[in-house]
């Protein structure tokens, strides 16, 4: 009776979030998959929304260095962590992909990576109570290469379980969802974060180490249930064939750049796409060299980015599952247009980029463009994919992105030598380009 009423509310609740509540929707998936579809749409909203709050937790580009600065780490260290969080997460993918697709059951990848994930931020934990200055600064780095190595496994494993069991059409929403449910709780912690300073008599900045070991903490607990969760997704076996050396079919795959037209060109106008990811750091540049102010702490940045998300994931999932090459030209355009108003009052006003209602209003909506890119380029990759080339796909895309988030590192190089005006004017060109491809590109939601 228990297990039936489980089943019966799990139905509703999928009805509702998935508005799918007339005829089940089952394009794309296996027969098969189809009655287990609520269990496996509820199953992945709930570990995506954990792991996604953990990510605004210990975000590499905000509360890492955040960490490292107040408790003395060089700042070659902290400059380290965008490229080696984003990069390592992404280039081992093409050799897990071959590994993936020899196993006909592909969550445990996704629950193993879960893990790995979770055990680096305990490490980072006992690291920032035990270290302090340049060997805390080693520790995090290395746990951090273990936890994006951990990620990969992760992301390239999702998308290919995601195709087994959620319906084309249902992808979208669930990113958003997912999106919005981690931006409405990371809006709470941010509050946590803001009120820290009252509550344990210091301020953040000065690296309360008790704030800092608190969000490390949840976040490896969260990490943990997701892989609880991820566990009880229903997944049906998926094809093997194709198996040989990891290694040489890596480097096989890699041809599909040139011999598949249509992935080719999403995965340059994806390249292009990274501008969005890096307009806020620079962003976030600006207005700390325009002045001090509130919006420049830890909670005050985590409190734009989370309402952002709480805000835009499910418009962003919705549009998606309509036609998400839209969803990567609007958030292409829309984070185009806040940093060329950024440069502007940054070059021209900068009193002005030091107010507080601006920095938070600029940071906020290059927050929403930054998910939009994210929920976007996502169900458009998955969507243009089949059961066969999926994992194969997310692999390639992700190894070739994954090269050009290391030359993030160039983007501090004429940081120094022209000053960050010539960075955003770069970036406003390569997005700029993203947004006119992504118009381009074939509506894979129609096929």
């Amino acid at each position: 009776m228990t297990t039936q009423r489980s089943q019966e509310l799990t139905e509703k609740l999928y009805g509702y979030l998935a508005e799918d509540e007339d005829a089940r929707v089952c394009k794309d998936i296996p027969d098969s998959a189809c009655n287990d579809q609520p269990q496996a749409f509820i199953a992945h909203l709930i570990a995506l929304s954990m792991t996604k709050l953990g990510d605004s937790l210990v975000s590499a580009r905000l509360v890492l260095p955040w960490i490292l600065t107040s408790l003395g780490a060089p700042s070659a260290f902290i400059s380290a962590l965008v490229p080696l969080r984003e990069s390592l997460a992404l280039l081992p993918q093409l050799i897990i992909a071959q590994q993936l697709r020899e196993t006909p059951i592909r969550k445990w990848f996704w629950v193993a990576g879960s893990i790995g994930q979770a055990v680096a931020l305990v490490g980072m934990l006992f690291s920032v109570l035990a270290l302090h200055g340049s060997a805390l600064g080693w520790a995090v780095v290395a746990l951090l290469t273990v936890f994006s190595i951990a990620r990969g496994v992760c992301s390239v494993s999702i998308k290919d379980v995601q195709g087994k069991t959620i319906s084309k059409t249902r992808r979208g929403r669930l990113s958003g969802l997912a999106a919005s449910i981690a931006g409405f709780l990371s809006v709470g912690t941010a509050l946590v974060v803001l009120f820290a300073p009252s509550l344990f008599g210091t301020t953040v900045s000065e690296g309360n180490t008790l704030v800092f070991v608190g969000l490390l903490g949840v976040a490896a607990v969260l990490w943990f249930a997701a892989a609880l969760t991820y566990a009880q997704v229903p997944e049906v076996p998926g094809a093997t064939e194709g198996g040989g050396n990891a290694l040489i079919e890596a480097l096989k795959s890699i041809r599909l750049l040139w011999q598949d037209k249509q992935f080719g060109s999403f995965v340059l106008t994806r390249a292009l796409l990274v501008s969005s990811a890096f307009a806020i750091p620079y962003i976030v540049v600006m207005i700390q060299r325009s002045g001090e102010g509130s919006l420049t702490s830890l909670g005050g940045l985590m409190l734009a980015s989370g309402i952002a998300g709480m805000l835009a994931g499910r418009f962003w999932g919705r549009w998606s599952d309509s036609a998400s090459h839209h969803v990567m030209a609007a958030a292409a355009f829309i984070a185009v247009a806040v940093m060329a108003v950024a440069l502007a009052f940054y070059t021209l006003a900068s009193d002005w980029l030091a107010q507080q209602w601006l920095g938070g209003l600029l940071i906020f909506v290059a927050a929403v463009a930054h998910h939009g890119a994210r929920v976007g380029r996502k169900t458009y990759l998955v969507d243009m994919a089949t059961q066969d080339n999926r994992a194969e796909f997310t692999a390639v895309s992700n190894t070739v992105i994954g090269l050009v988030l290391l030359l993030g590192i160039v983007l501090g190089a004429v940081d120094a030598y022209a000053g960050v005006e010539a960075v955003m004017l770069l970036l406003i060109v390569l997005g700029s380009v993203a947004g006119l491809r992504a118009l381009t590109l074939p509506n894979v939601q129609q096929d």
